[in-house]
């Protein structure tokens, strides 16, 4: 990861020189990555591409302003994070208009396969806030500290924590076998 680091400063300082080759580099580095957040949080295959491809161009429209080159995976997501937001705010009264028949689902399965897992997982975090997905993805997915996710988000380490937590718990009653929650 530290080699990675020096050579995505590497990269960076390039790139702010007028290489473009190396900026596709950085690219092909981090798409798939930041095209498997913005999936997780926006739930589209078709509109995580999209805020992808805005991504990298308002990363590469605003590279100068990066002040540190070893904060690029921060700052690359703060980026991600706000283009998903903005798509929320787009469709909001959609949003809510849909997500009114969705508040009673069915329970996770008892026995559960390797595909019914990943399906009851996906279920799980499409039931939480978004705030509560995004710490997740980021923290489990992405794998960043608390810092650096306190960072992208523009909120302190301790709500980080709490949306974290909190999330996690849900799930793991959401994801617990059903003689566990007291069914029989």
């Amino acid at each position: 990861m530290i080699f990675r680091a020096v050579e995505d400063a590497d990269l960076i300082l390039k790139t702010r020189r007028g290489d473009v080759e190396a900026y596709n580099l950085l690219i092909s580095r981090w798409e798939k990555r930041v095209f498997n957040y913005l999936l997780r949080i926006v739930g589209s295959r078709e509109d995580a591409f999209d805020l992808s491809q805005d991504v990298f161009l308002k990363a590469y429209q605003n590279i100068r302003k990066l002040e540190d080159a070893a904060r690029f995976a921060p700052w690359l997501f703060r980026i991600a994070h706000n283009e998903a937001y903005s798509l929320f705010r787009k469709r909001r009264p959609e949003a809510e208009m849909t997500d009114a028949g969705m508040a009673e689902r069915e329970p996770a399965a008892e026995r559960i396969y390797p595909i019914e897992h990943a399906i009851a997982v996906a279920t799980a975090l499409d039931r939480l806030t978004t705030d509560q997905k995004e710490a997740v993805v980021l923290k489990i997915y992405q794998g960043f500290k608390f810092e650096e996710m306190a960072e992208i988000l523009g909120v302190p380490i301790s709500t980080i924590k709490s949306r974290l937590y909190t999330a996690l718990e849900l799930l793991k009653m959401e994801l617990a076998p059903m003689k566990t929650r007291g069914a029989l």
